[in-house]
């Protein structure tokens, strides 16, 4: 369990702005409510405690690895450089895999680790940094991370929920990040108005189009590969997505048609049974169903095109995972026969040569047309 004392405010302020108004009236964190499920290792034992043993692979990830010719299942060349760099988040959405809202406030990237990152990336050949949260530009470094990172010549990624856009403190940062060249990846659950305040809170999607109309006016979704701005899906319910092409071509079609909105791409995200997700699956009864079907719906052709192939995830404070997703569960990369690296020591040699951490969740990513921090993978 985490620690209970008093947090300390980390966040430059931000943590003292006003949250409710975008937050589900239902939803607070794991965190908050002291739940069993906020301890990965609770989530990974309930995931590895259904009974999944009517299919080929026994629900056991490595063995369905191996029959799609991944053993081991080792990474590609560096591409990626994902940094999550704080769960502190104005948005407690149901379905949030990293458990972010407003009371976490601890959990927030200091400078000391955002200049290890920094020094880390100049190690690597990777072309893209991927900064993630909670809600990134709530920590007091974000700005600063982006600007190193865009003066190393990185394309830069900022996964924004939309409504945080809408804060006063922030009021110019459409227009910051358009200067930069930031591509922008939006969280919209769905171009409907019930299918997103269903996920993400009442009025949140009204917040949202007056969002992305303040990234239009900068530039964005213009198709200008300088303001560059995605939109991201994951379903509100225990489902897979549906095609992410021609969902994209619908999308556009209703939020240009309904709002005069436009955006470059569509990625669709398969939703992983963990954290806030798992909760809301064993509250409705649909765990031991949506798990059956990530199993089933294994798709050996996503598997190339997984994240954490080309992908290292850097935790606020400074642990390495193979992925987004590992991280929120405590699944640490492991390297030289099993030895846990921090930031602070990086060794991408080390690192390129390690077998990919895996468990049972993997399976939401490989489900279907494939899941990753890209959208579909197949």
């Amino acid at each position: 369990m985490e620690s209970s004392r008093e947090p300390i405010d980390t966040t430059g302020g931000y943590a003292k702005l006003e949250y409710e108004s975008a937050s589900p009236k239902a939803a607070r964190t794991l965190y908050s409510r002291r739940t069993p499920l906020v301890e990965p290792d609770h989530q990974l034992a309930v995931l590895n405690a259904l009974d999944l043993s009517g299919h080929a692979s026994q629900g056991n990830f490595v063995k369905a690895l191996s029959s799609a010719g991944f053993s081991p299942f080792t990474p590609g060349p560096l591409e990626i450089f994902q940094i999550n760099i704080g769960k502190l988040c104005n948005m407690t959405c149901r379905h949030c895999h990293v458990d972010a809202g407003p009371d976490r406030i601890q959990e927030n990237m200091d400078r000391e680790t955002v200049d290890a990152c920094l020094a880390a990336l100049d190690q690597t050949s990777a072309h893209t940094v991927d900064i993630t949260g909670g809600a990134p530009e709530l920590n007091p470094h974000f700005r600063y991370l982006v600007n190193q990172c865009v003066a190393r010549g990185k394309h830069v990624i900022d996964r924004c929920n939309l409504t945080v856009l809408l804060l006063p403190k922030l009021s110019d940062l459409p227009s910051w990040l358009a200067e930069r060249g930031v591509e922008v990846v939006c969280s919209l659950p769905h171009y409907r108005k019930l299918n997103t305040d269903k996920q993400r809170g009442d009025g949140t999607y009204a917040r949202s189009i007056k969002a992305l109309r303040l990234l239009n006016e900068v530039g964005y979704g213009s198709g200008d590969p300088g303001r560059r701005l995605t939109l991201m899906h994951n379903p509100a319910g225990a489902f897979l997505p549906a095609n992410q092409a021609s969902m994209e071509r619908e999308w556009k079609a209703a939020l240009q048609r309904a709002h005069g909105v436009q955006f470059d791409r569509l990625i669709a995200l398969n939703n992983m049974p963990i954290s806030r997700y798992l909760e809301w699956l064993l509250e409705t009864g649909n765990l031991d169903a949506y798990v059956d079907r990530l199993v089933t719906g294994f798709n050996p052709g996503t598997v190339e095109g997984l994240m954490c192939r080309n992908t290292l995830s850097i935790s606020w404070d400074g642990r390495i995972f193979d992925c987004d997703f590992n991280q929120m569960l405590s699944l640490d990369t492991r390297v030289n026969d099993g030895n846990i690296m921090r930031i602070e020591a990086f060794d991408m040699s080390a690192l390129a040569q390690r077998e990919i951490v895996t468990d049972r969740h993997c399976y939401g990513c490989t489900a279907g047309s494939g899941s990753s921090c890209g959208g579909a993978t197949a």
